[in-house]
């Protein structure tokens, strides 16, 4: 089980459900209809996606910058769940490798109503830094949807749980959830 006091997560691909922002984008900003939630198979969009580089730059330059037209929403039962754990706990803490909160931070304080007092995010700038973001703040379990990212901080002694999606499918031994109910499920609250 784990405990929600020692718990932290990721935001875009856990939290927030950018990928999907990320198509609105494509589709309202750059009349690109093509490309299904399906196809990001990793990561790097660049190396899953037969997009023009200006394209795919533009595209998550508007999603950081919060210019776009369509609503970013949340991956379903994330915000009740956070809620909860912030009742619990008295914290919740979010590591972002976006170069700062920005837009997001106003995005997570609707979506954590009633409980963003006890909310903050840290943006690193890279995926590298959460992990000495994380042990600063005794994180014991870091809800992540980059394999990557989960492999440097299982290094660092912290427990990766993988919130699956398309492109994070590689055959890994960690923890994975596929929804906020499984997670909630898998965390001791008092």
């Amino acid at each position: 089980m784990i405990d929600p006091a020692a718990l932290a997560f990721d935001i875009d691909g856990v939290i927030a459900d950018t990928m999907h922002l990320f198509l609105d984008i494509l589709r309202d900003h750059y009349d690109v209809h093509t490309v299904r939630y399906d196809d990001i198979t990793c990561y790097r969009l660049d190396h899953c996606l037969d997009l023009a580089g200006d394209v795919l730059e533009g595209a998550v330059a508007r999603i950081l910058d919060g210019e776009y037209r369509a609503d970013l929403k949340p991956i379903p039962g994330a915000g009740s769940v956070l809620r909860r754990i912030g009742e619990a706990t008295g914290r919740i803490l979010m590591v972002t490798a976006r170069p700062e909160p920005g837009p997001i931070e106003l995005w997570m304080n609707q979506l954590l109503d009633g409980q963003h007092h006890r909310a903050r995010i840290v943006a690193t700038g890279s995926f590298e830094a959460k992990t000495d973001v994380l042990l600063e703040n005794g994180v014991k379990w870091f809800v992540e949807d980059r394999l990557e990212t989960c492999h440097l901080i299982k290094a660092a002694g912290i427990v990766p749980v993988v919130f699956r999606q398309p492109w994070n499918r590689e055959p890994h031994d960690y923890l994975q959830v596929g929804s906020w109910q499984e997670l909630e499920r898998r965390i001791a609250f008092p």
